[in-house]
């Protein structure tokens, strides 16, 4: 707060040194002639110097007055000029955006619409780190970072950019060699595809309890979302998949959406756009507003997804 007043007195002076007058500068900014002369007396008080040696003719700079004024008027010229500089790169969509994602949501609906971004925003560059750890944002100096499903309280300030449902599926090469189920409780007798760390993601073992399952079963684990999904439509075993990753495989019937009788409750979650700063600055509110666009306009994984017919 002091130097916040110490900045307003000392642009009080430099108006009255170019002036020459108290009054004067009084009169062009609304205020009583005595106000001036407080601010400048605050002034010298705070810096144990005189400015001015005043007389009823003249108002005139003593040596220190000298010397401070032609430190204030760079001073106050730089303050203005980062002022303007700061505005000026708020409201232009520029400089590096370092950016968190999980790498199959990120391979699969970040990556294919960043040319359009570059498009748009020429004087973006994006920094994307693919990874399945809890990146701190603080820490880590992270503008944005992309999570799904449910997200434990923080001091985050979080955009939902959509929703992400768990669907059962197999590929129908794979449900003609095994058979196809109709009940939850048959996927007993069934091979499974699953996560190789079930901590975190939802898997097999989280929606019905490790115990549920015998270890052969599990034809083929895995922590990366790709590579599970391609196994799944390879015949491989069933798999438990977010829409996301899969709706395009449901869309063109290299998998199939298994509607299973008895089956635990598979919600929707959301998907969501987390950062720090309380405020979102240009380049996070422009790769924002790009990103709820292009997934909206071409990722249609919902759609996809929800659609699938079952077999």
């Amino acid at each position: 707060m002091e130097s916040i007043k110490f900045a307003e007195n000392l642009a009080m002076f430099v108006d009255v040194a170019q002036a020459g007058s108290f009054s004067a500068v009084a009169r062009r900014k609304g205020l009583v002639a005595s106000s001036v002369a407080r601010q400048i007396g605050a002034l010298e008080q705070d810096l144990q110097v005189t400015l001015f040696t005043r007389s009823t003719r003249a108002l005139v700079l003593t040596d220190a007055g000298s010397l401070l004024f032609d430190r204030a008027v760079r001073i106050l010229h730089d303050m203005r000029a980062v002022r303007s500089e700061v505005v000026a790169a708020e409201q232009t969509v520029q400089g590096l955006l370092r950016v968190s994602c999980v790498p199959a949501f990120g391979r699969r609906h970040v990556v294919p619409h960043l040319g359009s971004l570059a498009e748009k925003h020429p004087g973006l560059r994006v920094e994307l780190e693919l990874t399945e750890r809890a990146v701190d944002v603080v820490v880590e100096r992270v503008d944005l970072v992309i999570r799904l499903g449910q997200q434990p309280d923080s001091s985050l300030v979080g955009q939902r950019i959509g929703y992400q449902r768990y669907i059962i599926g197999a590929a129908p090469a794979y449900l003609q060699r095994h058979g196809h189920p109709r009940r939850f409780d048959e996927l007993a007798q069934h091979r499974l595809i699953d996560r190789q760390h079930s901590t975190s993601t939802r898997g097999w073992r989280e929606i019905s309890g490790a115990q549920a399952w015998l270890p052969e079963q599990f034809a083929f684990e895995c922590d990366d979302c790709d590579a599970r999904r391609l196994s799944a439509a390879q015949g491989l075993g069933i798999a438990l998949m977010p829409n996301w990753a899969i709706g395009e495989d449901l869309a063109a019937g290299r998998l199939v959406a298994l509607d299973l009788q008895g089956a635990p409750p598979l919600e929707a979650t959301g998907i969501y756009l987390l950062r720090a700063a309380a405020r979102a600055n240009s380049k996070t509110r422009a790769f924002t507003q790009h990103l709820i666009d292009s997934i909206g306009r071409s990722a249609s994984w919902v759609q996809d997804a929800e659609t699938a017919m079952p077999a």
